[in-house]
């Protein structure tokens, strides 16, 4: 990985904003691009009438699709011709049912989207109420919640790591990684008392500090992880099949990715450095010293570099975050909207028939909307809310990288081989929770 401005070898040209990472030349058959002739005798074309279209299934029951994903697929031999990605198998209409419920019992259910980012899912929708209600969070909350955010993201970089790994074939890489995450699962159960969907996000702050002992082993951990990623790089950047299997394909164009909408480690891939927890003052990310990674082709492999290196990244913001992490309280100590100490309930009926209420009734919130977005594992996550003055929202809507970066997926395979389509779909990293949601 290299610092700063420049060109890399295949021509391409990096911001000045990011940290250059991967970078391959393009080959001739990759994804993305369009149908390569088929080549005859001598050189010369085979007609049109010689060509045989097949139509296959992949999924939804099927384990390359990272869930429950299908993928109608036009084949001509082993390239793609046509490729089309049909959603809505796990639609658990979510978004709906949080309008039915009050803004205090909305937590539980928004963290189950993206079932493997559940942290930035509270984020979003605690920020967003946040702002309705002109609530300001106490300093040390923010730390916390930005430590446990970097974690989170670790975790799903992990999970993505080792589920992709297997798709090409190289298994040994899942047990790996899932020795790393199952560390950070501790760390979540030591902290909320659940290894996941941890409803620890609460409006005003966190439901609690972290206990005694946390603190040394979260260090430890953030110390041994870059360790561990450059394991991993050792094992698969030097493993020709995987190699062969990510650099240059599923190659896509910067300009194109942003048509699209596409944000987040795909965006980066491909050269360009935008990053929210750069670009937006949330949390204490404007505090922290971290670099954005970015890559230079926008192929498979620039996409593994990225992911690979902003875990490391994330290490160092979990032992700022810890070095940083000031005194004081946890949650703001507002009565209106934020639970009683748990201490006073014994002693206070005041205090006890404020929590029943809170818990029972909910706050109500003014009449407004607000979207509010941060950086997630796969791009901007960001969530709509629409008050109406009750005390349940009129309206939660989130913006998931997952549902628009799939959008990407048919210039990844086109042109491409059926082969490198799988790759392509590890690397792309969609969370089908969070696309039906």
């Amino acid at each position: 990985m290299t610092d700063g401005a420049g060109i890399d070898a295949s021509g391409a040209s990096a911001s000045p904003a990011g940290d250059v990472v991967g970078g391959t030349a393009p080959c001739a058959v990759a994804g993305g691009g369009g149908s390569p002739a088929a080549a005859g005798p001598a050189g010369h074309s085979v007609p049109d009438l010689d060509r045989e279209i097949m139509t296959i299934n992949i999924g939804p029951h099927h384990p390359a699709t990272h869930g429950v994903l299908r993928l109608v697929v036009d084949l001509e031999g082993e390239m793609v011709r046509e490729v089309r990605p049909v959603i809505g198998y796990v639609h658990t209409g979510i978004e709906k049912s949080c309008e039915d419920k009050s803004y205090w019992k909305v937590i539980p259910f928004v963290e189950r989207m993206d079932y493997v980012s559940y942290f930035f899912q509270m984020e979003a929708y605690c920020g967003a109420v946040e702002r309705l209600i002109d609530l300001e969070i106490p300093p040390r909350a923010k730390y916390l919640r930005t430590l446990f955010l970097e974690l989170n993201r670790i975790h799903s970089h992990l999970v993505w790591l080792g589920t992709t790994a297997l798709d090409l074939g190289a298994i040994s890489m899942l047990w790996y990684c899932f020795r790393e995450r199952d560390k950070i699962l501790d760390l979540f159960e030591m902290a909320t008392g659940q290894r996941m969907h941890t409803r620890y996000f609460q409006v005003g702050g966190v439901i609690e500090d972290i206990p005694l002992g946390f603190e040394a082993k979260c260090r430890a951990f953030a110390e041994e992880m870059p360790i561990r990623v450059g394991q991993y790089q050792d094992l698969l950047d030097r493993n020709e099949v995987f190699l062969s299997r990510t650099k240059g394909t599923g190659i896509v164009s910067r300009e194109r990715l942003l048509e699209l909408g596409v944000t987040g480690p795909l965006l980066r891939a491909a050269g360009d450095p935008w990053d929210l927890r750069k670009a937006f003052d949330y949390l204490v990310y404007p505090e922290l010293d971290f670099k954005i990674p970015v890559g230079t082709v926008g192929d498979n492999y620039d996409r593994y570099r990225v992911r690979v290196a902003e875990m490391v990244e994330s290490a160092s913001i979990v032992r700022q975050c810890l070095d940083a992490l000031p005194d004081g309280p946890f949650i703001a100590d507002d009565r209106k909207y934020v639970l009683p100490p748990r201490s006073e309930l014994s002693t206070s009926m005041e205090s006890l028939i404020h929590h029943f209420k809170l818990v029972t009734e909910g706050y109500r919130v003014p009449p407004g909307e607000v979207y509010y977005s941060i950086e997630g594992p796969r791009g901007e996550l960001g969530c709509f809310v629409l008050a109406d003055g009750s005390a349940k929202p009129a309206r939660v809507h989130f913006r998931d990288p997952s549902f628009v970066n799939l959008q990407s997926f048919r210039d990844m395979a086109v042109g491409g081989y059926v082969a490198d389509m799988i790759a392509s779909l590890g690397m792309l990293d969609p969370i089908l929770g969070g696309v039906d949601r």
